[in-house]
């Protein structure tokens, strides 16, 4: 059965109430047992915290792609097209000399 858990912001002492799984209860558990963290709340704020790093790194890493699309498309239209076997020549004769500048 899954446990409620009640959380409360310490700077606006605002209390949420939350239905965790079994399984998510038990990591929660696992984690205050190591002695790292000193509260159910503590862990759930370095959760949030490395949450909202990820998302914000996510999003960076999007608008980065799309910038380096745009780009490419960019570029694309003033070049003339380039066929698909002289394409994969090139790209292998750049690993061949990859290749031997290695060695």
């Amino acid at each position: 059965m899954a446990r409620l858990l009640e959380l409360e912001q310490t700077c606006l002492l605002t209390t949420m109430s939350i239905t965790l799984t079994k399984t998510q209860e038990q990591f929660i558990q696992t984690k205050l047992r190591t002695g790292k963290y000193r509260s159910a709340e503590e862990v759930l704020e370095v959760a949030l915290r490395l949450l909202d790093e990820y998302d914000r790194a996510d999003s960076e890493w999007l608008n980065s792609v799309r910038a380096k699309i745009d780009a490419a498309v960019a570029v694309s239209e003033h070049t003339s097209p380039i066929d698909g076997e002289t394409l994969i020549t090139g790209i292998l004769e750049r690993f061949r000399q990859a290749r031997e500048t290695q060695t």
